[in-house]
């Protein structure tokens, strides 16, 4: 988002955008409260926000909700994206003794997991690259 003036002719300003994005962004959380309580009244083991992402893809997919009405606010939450990982990093200092006490399996478990998250992504992309057939014009 810059905070320049909007070009001449634009039609568009900075407090325009700045209201697109925040709608846009209630969207997404509309999405992500639907699959809290999906979570909660179904009692499925899968995360709310987990069930509120599919709830945009199939959204997505089924035509109700068009990308273009939530892709400025789904690029403006990616771009600030760090910001969201600061509380969760202080509150990490709290929690010295169980690093202490855990510290080599939770580091074993990490390493592991992300092998192996690397791994099936690389081989499910080639896969998908394998299968995808040209556009005809």
């Amino acid at each position: 988002m810059s905070l320049g003036p909007a070009m001449p002719g634009s039609g568009r300003g900075l407090m325009g955008k700045a209201v697109r994005v925040i709608a846009q962004i209630g969207v997404l959380a509309l999405f992500q409260l639907l699959g809290m309580r999906l979570a909660a009244v179904t009692h499925l083991p899968i995360p709310g926000n987990v069930l509120g992402l599919l709830l945009l893809y199939l959204a997505l997919q089924a035509g109700l909700v068009q990308l273009k009405h939530i892709q400025e606010g789904a690029d403006f939450l990616l771009r600030h994206l760090v910001f969201f990982f600061i509380p969760v990093a202080v509150d990490l200092m709290n929690w010295g003794g169980v690093f202490r006490q855990y510290g080599f399996r939770l580091a074993l478990v990490i390493g592991v997991g992300s092998v192996l998250t690397f791994l099936v992504t690389g081989h499910a992309s080639q896969w998908l690259q394998r299968r995808r057939q040209p556009c005809s014009s």
